[in-house]
């Protein structure tokens, strides 16, 4: 059996440049392997904030590696390089602007600065992309805020069924989906 493959990417000048060691790329990390039971793979690019880049790195995980799910972090502020959101509208065929708006409705618990990311989410083909923050406690607030509705987004678009830890975390599906792809 095929491991579900997971794309991650960290948008970051100073972390490709190896100014600093990336904890966010691995936070999504470590969280994923919290939430999941399934068996997955990762493909983890550390890049900087171009948005060409951003676009080919985005496209390459979708088309060309079958990744049912991309996560990038990085690059959702204000500041003139800060364009991740910029890269995946330019990539995707819908938005899910849903995603975004939990992910700083929940942030607002804690940042009254949460207003200044602009994370977003959309789909490409059968995958979900979805933008995180920079920040390792900030991507494992937004993730567990969103996560209980990506399974389901991905059963939706006929990708891979998402086992997950249901004492860590509980995703929703409807009664009827619970063991469908299982």
């Amino acid at each position: 059996m095929l491991k579900t493959k997971i794309g991650i990417i960290t948008v970051s000048d100073r972390a490709s440049a190896g100014v600093y060691e990336d904890e966010s790329g691995k936070a999504i990390i470590d969280t994923l392997n919290e939430y999941l039971n399934s068996e997955w793979t990762d493909l983890y690019e550390i890049i900087p904030d171009e948005q060409d880049l951003i676009e080919k790195t985005i496209i390459d995980m979708v088309d060309n590696q079958n990744c049912c799910l991309v996560i990038t972090t990085g690059g959702t502020g204000p500041s003139k390089r800060d364009v991740t959101p910029e890269a995946t509208e330019a990539v995707c065929d819908r938005m899910m602007p849903g995603f975004g708006e939990l992910m700083r409705a929940e942030s607002l618990k804690y940042v009254p600065t949460a207003i200044l990311s602009r994370q977003t989410a959309g789909l490409r083909k059968s995958s979900l992309i979805i933008n995180l923050p920079g920040k390792p406690k900030s991507i494992r607030e937004c993730l567990s805020a969103v996560f209980p509705a990506i399974p389901y987004c991905i059963d939706l678009m006929d990708g891979p069924f998402l086992e997950c830890n249901e004492d860590v975390i509980k995703p929703f599906r409807p009664k009827n989906k619970i063991k469908a792809n299982s």
